[in-house]
C-alpha cells in the first residue's frame, strides 16, 4: 500500500489514479525502464555525418548517460529503404511492408522507450530525405489509423542545427514534430541552433561551442527526472476528432477494416 502525494491516502499500487482526489500516482515498477531510475531513450541520428548535429546531440546526452539506457539509430544505414506505396500497411498490417525487417526494431525501441530524440541537420530547408523516409514508414501509427497508446506517455526532444539564424531551424523542425505529434506525443521539445560562424565544428570559435554545448547540456538536465507525460490540450483534440471519424467509417461497414479492428481492440470503440 502506498500513499497518495497529495491528500496522503492510502491506495493500491494497482491504481493508476487516486480514488480520494483524482491525483495520477507513480509507482516506479509500473513503467517499464524506470526502475532504479533508469530510463529508456532512444535516438534516431538523420544523417551518419558525425558533424554540428552530432556534437549537440552527444552534449544533451552527456548529463542523462549515468542513469539511462540508450539505443540509437543512424539514417540511413540501419533504415536504407524508401517507402513504395504499396499500402499494404494501411490495409492489412505493417508487419507485411516490404521493410519491416529494417523499421521494425526502429519502432519497437521507440515503444519501449521513456524520451525519444530526433536529430537532423537542415537540408534546403527541410529535413535530410533519409529521415522524411523513415517518419513515412510511422504514418500507419498515426491517430486516424492505428496508434500505438504507448506513445501517448513519452517526452520527445527534436535537436536540429541551420546555417542561419537559429529561427530557421524550425523549418525542419516542423516535419518531425508533425509526425510525432500525429504518432500520439504530447511532450515535444525543440533545440535549434543557428551557425552564423560557420558549419564545420572544429572550425567554430572555442566560445561559441561552448555556448552551444552548456546549452544542449542545460536542456538535457532536465530530462534527469521526468515522469510519464500528461496528454496535452491538442492530443485530446486529435483524438477526439479521430474518434469521431472512425465511428463513422465503422457504421458503413459490415467487416471493420484495419484501422477500425485497432480501434475495437484498443477499447476505444465498439463493434456494432
Amino acid at each position: 500500500m502506498k500513499k497518495c502525494p497529495s491528500c496522503l491516502e492510502h491506495e493500491d499500487d494497482s491504481v493508476r489514479f487516486c480514488i480520494s482526489c483524482g491525483t495520477e500516482l507513480f509507482y516506479e515498477h509500473r513503467f517499464p525502464g524506470w526502475s532504479n531510475g533508469k530510463m529508456n531513450i532512444v535516438v534516431i541520428n538523420g544523417t551518419e555525418v558525425k558533424g554540428c548535429t552530432y556534437h549537440i546531440k552527444e552534449a544533451f546526452l552527456t548529463p542523462l548517460r549515468k542513469n539511462s539506457k540508450i539505443v540509437e539509430f543512424t539514417l540511413p544505414r540501419d533504415m536504407p529503404h524508401f517507402c513504395c506505396g504499396c499500402k499494404i500497411c494501411f490495409f492489412a498490417s505493417e508487419k507485411r511492408c516490404p521493410h519491416a525487417d529494417d523499421v521494425a526494431p526502429i519502432r519497437n525501441a521507440i515503444l519501449e522507450s521513456d524520451l525519444i530524440i530526433i536529430t537532423a541537420p537542415v537540408y534546403g530547408l527541410g529535413i535530410p530525405g533519409a529521415l522524411k523516409n523513415l517518419l513515412d514508414h510511422f504514418t500507419v501509427n498515426w491517430m486516424v489509423h492505428r496508434p500505438d497508446p504507448r506513445m501517448f506517455l513519452k517526452h520527445a526532444v527534436v535537436i536540429t542545427n541551420c546555417i542561419g539564424p537559429g529561427f530557421m531551424a524550425k523549418s525542419s523542425q516542423r516535419d518531425i514534430v508533425n509526425a510525432l505529434s500525429w504518432m500520439g506525443v504530447s511532450r515535444i521539445k525543440r533545440l535549434g541552433i543557428g551557425l552564423l560562424e560557420g558549419v564545420i565544428w572544429d572550425e567554430l570559435s572555442e566560445k561559441r561551442r561552448n555556448e552551444i554545448i552548456n546549452k544542449a547540456n542545460n536542456l538535457g538536465l532536465k530530462y534527469n527526472s521526468i515522469r510519464h507525460a500528461k496528454k496535452s490540450l491538442k492530443f485530446k483534440m486529435k483524438f477526439r476528432v479521430s474518434k469521431i471519424m472512425h465511428a463513422a467509417v465503422l457504421r458503413k461497414k459490415d467487416i471493420p477494416g484495419a484501422d477500425n479492428q485497432h480501434w475495437i481492440d484498443q477499447g476505444w470503440l465498439k463493434k456494432k
